[in-house]
């Protein structure tokens, strides 16, 4: 069926927009949230009584959304997060993290919600993720994930010519060093604890 959009729908158009849904979407969700209105003779009507209003409004959203795509476009932030074994992360970096850091390093307020990460970052490395700002028009933001000490390590890496992934994998080779160095420590160690639990048992 037809409806008439009242605001921007992701992915399908924007105030003004006549566009074709399934009756189930339109009267349970776009109906109840406002919108849309069905696509009757009447209110058509009043659309193309409106449709200049509109127009200037659709500008207006237009010209912001590519001041703010100006701002962004080429900009890098980073998000500081524990790398553990093979550069994962202890938890992983979310749409809200990342729209977080852009307002904090760029003062730039962007909604979570059009940050266009498919799935959570679990994995350390250098990621460009799309902002959708309105319709189609999409910046690019730079986002690194790591420590303050990893993300150093890519940066200057990449000045060389070495890719994320292989600062990370050099890294995890590292920890996996200081880990067997420390192993004939840690063996030690569990050696004098069974020998004082031996002789505390000798002198009972």
């Amino acid at each position: 069926m037809k409806v008439i959009l009242l605001q921007e729908l992701r992915g399908k158009g924007g105030e003004g927009d006549v566009i074709d849904v399934a009756q189930g979407y339109a009267e349970n969700c776009l109906y109840r949230k406002g919108i849309a209105l069905p696509a009757t003779k009447g209110n058509l009507k009043q659309l193309e009584e409106r449709r200049h209003n509109i127009q200037k409004r659709e500008i207006k959203r237009v010209e912001d959304a590519e001041a703010v795509k100006a701002m962004l476009d080429g900009k890098q932030v980073s998000i500081d997060a524990r790398v553990g074994e093979e550069g994962q992360l202890y938890g992983s970096v979310t749409s809200t993290m990342i729209a977080d850091a852009i307002l904090d390093q760029l003062g730039i307020t962007v909604d979570r919600r059009r940050v266009e990460l498919k799935q959570p970052i679990k994995q350390a490395g250098v990621y460009v993720v799309d902002v959708n700002l309105y319709r189609e028009i999409t910046a690019p933001v730079t986002v690194q994930v790591g420590s303050a000490e990893d993300i150093a390590r890519i940066e200057e890496a990449e000045d060389e010519g070495v890719t994320a992934e292989e600062v990370v994998a050099e890294l995890d080779a590292e920890t996996a060093g200081d880990d067997e160095a420390n192993a004939p420590a840690d063996a030690l160690g569990e050696e004098l604890a069974e020998g004082e639990l031996l002789s505390l048992a000798e002198e009972e």
